[in-house]
């Protein structure tokens, strides 16, 4: 079953205590963000500490109920310039309305989740397969519909093999 739309935006608001996402391209090419990008080339920068918008309204309003958003996501230096984008932009903001952000290096070591794919799974009962192009445009979103439990040893992997975004950004020029 693929998602869009009302019911792909149900499972962020449907979870009961966590959704969590691996990452696993250098960047995502999404039509939404071309000005945002524009404008971040051309200078313009955000306070993270300033953010308001729907997500991480949603993300403070989870993080009170209890529930919890979290992603890894796998990267290798130099940083490609969304990643820059997306670390500055959205990871920073994002981390301080309470997202789980964690990042899994591996610039100088074997990638221990190779050949999985980006994936959201919400409370470890449901997996939602991202599906993209090689260059970050996304094709669709599926239902995954087999054994859940390898995504579970993939988040396990993911989270014990990485360090905490705010940790990773110390000292980089993002």
């Amino acid at each position: 079953m693929l998602l869009a739309g009302e019911s792909w935006a149900a499972r962020f608001e449907g979870f009961q205590r966590e959704a969590w996402r691996l990452e696993t391209l250098p960047q995502y090419l999404m039509p939404q963000e071309v000005e945002e990008i524009e404008a971040w080339r051309n200078g313009a920068r955000v306070d993270p500490q300033s953010v308001s918008n729907e997500y991480t309204d949603r993300l403070r309003r989870q993080a009170t109920e209890g529930r919890v958003q979290g992603r890894v996501h796998i990267v290798t230096r130099p940083l490609s310039e969304y990643l820059r984008f997306e670390f500055h932009q959205y990871y920073a903001a994002h981390s301080l309305a309470g997202e789980r952000i964690r990042i899994l290096d591996v610039t100088e070591r074997m990638n221990p989740l190779p050949d999985v794919q980006d994936f959201w799974m919400f409370d470890r009962a449901e997996v939602v397969l991202m599906n993209y192009h090689p260059d970050g445009r996304q094709i669709s979103r599926e239902v995954y519909e087999g054994d859940v439990s390898p995504f579970i040893e993939y988040q396990q992997i993911a989270v014990e093999e990485s360090v905490p975004f705010e940790e990773y950004v110390k000292g980089l020029d993002v």
